[in-house]
């Protein structure tokens, strides 16, 4: 298992890992209809912009290998959260692994590759949501040192209701070189 800063070349396989990882893990939360209707083809432009030259200015995306093929990703940067500082609060606005690698430790390698980067950054605090009813992802980020800070939020912009709960953590370097056992969110 690699974990590696992602390239422009990664677009493709990380919208793909994107869309097979909420088809795998947001069933019950989305409807299925939504779910199936997802391609790769509509996250591209996504990943292209983040991944190249007009991506916002302190954006990261880190990708996991498994047999030399990206299996996971992290998406970082600032903040967008309009009570937080951007200059000190960071989010973890993504991070996905493809189902079949789901409990194999890439979901921890990733996270401490993320920390470690917005530690470097100077960053005092990262945040990230999940979906409230997400029990899998919820117990990931509670071991891995995470905590809810009380903000929660309805989100739509999918066409229908999430309610999603806001987690904060410490940006600290691992000393694990992107390393980390555990298992990775859905």
């Amino acid at each position: 298992m690699v974990v590696r800063r992602a390239e422009p070349a990664d677009a493709e396989a990380i919208a793909a890992v994107h869309v097979r990882s909420w088809q795998a893990a947001y069933p019950g939360f989305m409807p299925r209809a939504y779910l199936d209707g997802l391609t790769p083809a509509m996250r591209l432009p996504l990943w292209n912009r983040l991944l190249g030259e007009s991506a916002p200015p302190r954006t990261e995306v880190f990708v996991a290998e498994a047999g030399g093929s990206v299996a996971g990703f992290a998406a970082l940067g600032p903040s967008r959260d309009d009570d937080a500082d951007p200059a000190s609060v960071a989010e973890i606005s993504a991070i996905y692994l493809l189902p079949e690698v789901w409990g194999a430790g890439l979901g921890g390698r990733l996270m401490a590759a993320a920390l470690d980067d917005l530690a470097a950054a100077g960053y005092e605090r990262a945040t990230l949501w999940v979906i409230d009813g997400n029990v899998r992802a919820r117990r990931f980020y509670e071991r891995g040192g995470w905590r809810p800070d009380g903000a929660v939020q309805r989100d739509e912009s999918h066409g229908f209701p999430l309610t999603e709960v806001r987690y904060q953590a410490r940006p600290q370097c691992s000393g694990l070189q992107a390393g980390g056992e555990a298992d990775p969110p859905a």
